[in-house]
């Protein structure tokens, strides 16, 4: 199946779709009147996958292994009290802190944490928080307990650590004497 597209002198934009011959009678005939047309596509197979998003293609990989914060969520001394107290809970708060907390006590908080990190550790423990609520709840209702290595500004990185506060505030809740704020 072929595709082709034509401007109109009006501006309009036509795509058309058919056997070649039917194509090229088309453009013969809106061809004549003026029109720009584009050259003749072969359509996408059903089956063929699409392209990445350019979004997607241009990731930046981050500087944590965060497979190895999921594995250390479920296997750690406080796996069973971490489960039982944020991830079974609905605290979007508890739940943001948790990769920070892991990485902090477990990792040796060399590196901090982007939203978007946190986003992917989250949905990977079964408890997804989207990047903009990681993101929205690091700079407003957990940003009290968080530390970030710049300014918040829209397109740029900030990588978040966990504070001294924070530590206390997360051994408090994993160690079941704070439910909440």
């Amino acid at each position: 199946m072929a595709r082709a597209s034509i401007t109109l002198p009006n501006g309009t934009v036509v795509t058309i779709e058919g056997t070649p011959e039917e194509v090229q009678q088309l453009l013969k005939h809106y061809g004549d009147t003026g029109g720009k047309q584009a050259p003749v596509k072969s359509a996408r197979k059903a089956g063929s996958p699409r392209k990445p998003a350019r979004a997607a293609s241009v990731q930046e990989k981050s500087p944590v292994d965060l497979a190895a914060i999921v594995n250390l969520v479920k296997t750690c001394d406080e796996a069973e009290a971490i489960e039982s107290t944020i991830l079974d809970r609905s605290s979007q708060v508890n739940r943001t802190l948790l990769p920070l907390y892991v990485v902090h006590e477990y990792m040796n908080a060399h590196v901090g944490l982007s939203s978007g990190d946190v986003s992917r550790v989250t949905r990977d423990l079964g408890v997804p928080i989207t990047q903009p609520n990681a993101s929205r709840t690091l700079s407003t209702t957990a940003s009290k307990y968080v530390m970030g290595d710049g300014v918040r500004k829209k397109g740029s990185i900030v990588r978040y650590k966990l504070s001294r506060r924070g530590l206390q505030y997360l051994k408090a809740v994993i160690g079941g004497s704070s439910g909440g704020e």
